[in-house]
């Protein structure tokens, strides 16, 4: 099924493409994406900087490359670690029930209480703006939506009769939630695990271009941006070139995840 949508293929291929890229960077350029040349400032695309160079003489072309590494970094690390928390919480409480249930439940409501961006705000100008910092707090404010779906997906499956037989059985609840019930419910999961990468690297694409995320030398496609501000006006491909490395990152894991939730659900299957 998802191998006949073929969008959602062509999403996939130009995902993995860029992800090689990036993690290839040095293969793929032969300069530095920090080393300042300032005999090629502002330099227009040539054929040695194809897309030219920045304020003190980068190659744009490096930065985008290496500066993807942080982008993608942070939005499919902030996804996982969201997902193995909320999934794993998600669960035990649908599964367990009680006390634990309601605790967990109204922690998720008061995080999701929040808009997301605000409370990663506040929680940036707590910890600080490392990379490390912006995948914990994506993930401490993502994970509320992988609990509640994980949740609503074991409250479904807990009443079947093959969970009622591995009880009648003795298998401990643990190996019955994660090992019996947790496979026939990682479809959707895998679905928001695309959707929320997508997310998260607009997120950080959004707090660098506000000064507030990866901070400079090191490269990400939103602070890339913010720097080329002054000079949009007569050297536009300096901001063009990452927002369109953003455009078609985030474009392309969305039609993948569009075509993976098709292929997984089946009530959407025609």
């Amino acid at each position: 099924k998802l191998f006949a949508n073929r969008l959602s293929v062509l999403g996939f291929i130009i995902f993995i493409v860029i992800l090689v890229m990036c993690l290839g960077a040095p293969l793929f350029t032969q300069y530095s994406a920090t080393k300042v040349d300032l005999r090629n400032i502002l330099s227009p695309p040539t054929s040695s900087h194809i897309f030219g160079t920045d304020k003190i003489g980068r190659d744009i072309w490096a930065r985008i490359l290496y500066g993807g590494r942080i982008s993608i970094g942070v939005g499919l690390g902030s996804a996982l670690v969201a997902t193995v928390l909320g999934v794993s919480l998600g669960t035990m409480a649908g599964y367990k029930g009680g006390w634990f249930d309601g605790v967990i439940m109204k922690v998720s409501e008061i995080l999701m209480s929040f808009p997301q961006i605000i409370l990663v705000l506040i929680l940036v100008t707590i910890t600080g703006q490392s990379l490390w910092n912006l995948i914990f707090i994506f993930s401490i404010t993502g994970w509320p939506s992988m609990y509640r779906m994980a949740r609503s997906q074991m409250l479904s499956l807990r009443e079947e009769e093959y969970v009622q037989a591995l009880k009648a059985f003795g298998i401990g609840s643990m190996s019955v939630a994660f090992v019996h019930m947790l496979p026939n419910a990682i479809g959707p999961i895998f679905v928001n695990i695309t959707l929320s990468t997508a997310m998260f690297i607009l997120q950080e694409a959004s707090l660098s271009f506000l000064g507030i995320g990866i901070q400079p030398p090191t490269p990400s496609w939103g602070n890339m941006i913010s720097a080329a501000q002054t000079f949009i006006s007569y050297r536009p491909v300096y901001s063009i070139m990452p927002g369109v490395a953003i455009m078609i990152t985030v474009i392309a894991f969305n039609i993948f995840g569009d075509g993976l939730r098709d292929a997984l659900d089946p009530k959407l299957r025609s």
